[in-house]
């Protein structure tokens, strides 16, 4: 990491104050120059929530942060946008400012000025997510919005791409292990498959989700293919394991294999066929009322056998960007993973290789802030397998 002057933080951060994402939002542009002068002043890692409530959003001495998220949210945002400003207005600016996830502190870092760099890292880490078949999936609109995450984060990024795209990947741990393990450990080569969009908002949560499942799977499965909903042929799901990134519906090779599952995503929530006592049918997804409240959706995770029983297929999917976001970080994540499994594990111990699972996710500007578990249900292989044979 290249070090930074004071003098060209601060005129980086006038850059993105006045760019068309924080110019409209006071308390935005208040927030991301607070943090930094704290950072720059070797005070962000002292920051507690109550302290940037009272300095930065005018809240009285009596608030209290477990009653009231808003620090959260707005620091949620924020990184959210900052992340929108480097793909835009910003993909050229001589010095990175970063908010990483779990804390406060402001990171800086100027950016290599050979843009050569970034091409051959970005060279080095594609060839393993590069189609088998389908090569004409890059032209594709999901496919460039993609490209632009992945050259986005390579560049902030670059020891950890460089690490990465060298075939050193992050260790996973033992939840993560759990939960990938038939997929990884299987000699039958992976499709990631994208969604059909039906909209550009769409396109993005399911690219978005295709991105962070290609930064965690590259290094770690060889054969790797990434295709999208119509381009996916039924012989490549009764000879891959495929992993579905968005909604089912529309997608007719995905519909057509045969299933019988408790569980069932459709328009406006998710369907809960055979309610437990206190569980509801239906979990109903809810858009914000007004300016500065949340979403609330649902994510559904599906793990089934594959076309006649045999391999997986594992759905992620939502009606929202932000609930296709969230369930892919449920099971990329080591803390949510940690969560998953600990829900999932059964008395002797062990997670069910098939199951589906809810999570709550709450969200503001598609990024989820919030991820809960709701429910989930063991699929039984065997009745998976008599309803392929039935039909």
């Amino acid at each position: 990491m290249l070090p930074v002057s004071q003098d060209a933080i601060h005129a980086q951060l006038e850059r993105i104050v006045q760019s068309s994402n924080l110019r409209l939002s006071d308390q935005q542009q208040r927030l991301l120059t607070y943090l930094v002068d704290q950072s720059l002043s070797n005070e962000a890692g002292k920051l507690k929530e109550y302290a940037i409530g009272l300095d930065v959003f005018g809240k009285p001495p009596s608030y209290d942060p477990r009653q009231e998220s808003v620090v959260r949210m707005q620091v949620s945002r924020l990184r959210q946008k900052l992340a929108e400003y480097y793909r835009a207005e910003g993909v050229n600016d001589p010095v990175l400012i970063d908010l990483p996830k779990g804390g406060f502190d402001v990171l800086f870092e100027e950016r290599p000025t050979a843009e050569a760099e970034s091409s051959v890292a970005l060279a080095e880490a594609v060839p393993q997510l590069v189609p088998r078949r389908h090569l004409r999936v890059m032209a594709w609109a999901a496919g460039v919005v993609t490209a632009i995450l992945l050259t986005w984060y390579l560049a902030v990024h670059p020891a950890r791409a460089q690490r990465e795209a060298a075939g050193v990947p992050v260790p996973l741990t033992a939840e993560l292990q759990q939960l990938w393990s038939p997929i990884l450990d299987s000699s039958r080569p992976l499709a990631v498959c994208i969604a059909t969009p039906s909209t550009s908002s769409s396109s993005a949560g399911t690219a978005s989700g295709a991105f962070l499942l290609g930064q965690f799977l590259a290094s770690r499965k060889q054969h790797l293919l990434l295709t999208r909903g119509d381009l996916l042929s039924m012989p490549e799901i009764m000879m891959d394991n495929v992993v579905f990134v968005g909604p089912v519906a529309g997608n007719h090779q995905i519909e057509a294999v045969p299933t019988d599952q408790p569980i069932a995503l459709e328009p406006g929530g998710v369907r809960n066929r055979n309610p437990r006592p206190g569980e509801p049918s239906f979990l109903t997804d809810h858009a914000a009322q007004g300016s500065g409240d949340t979403d609330e959706a649902y994510a559904l995770i599906s793990h089934t056998p594959g076309l006649y029983g045999n391999g997986d297929i594992l759905s992620l999917s939502g009606n929202r960007i932000s609930s296709v976001m969230a369930a892919v970080q449920a099971l990329t994540d080591a803390t949510l993973a940690r969560t998953v499994v600990s829900h999932l594990r059964t008395p002797k111990g062990n997670v069910p290789r098939y199951f589906q699972l809810v999570l709550k996710v709450k969200s503001m500007d598609d990024m989820p802030v919030d991820i809960a578990y709701v429910l989930h249900r063991e699929v039984s292989q065997a009745r998976q397998t008599a309803v392929v044979a039935s039909r």
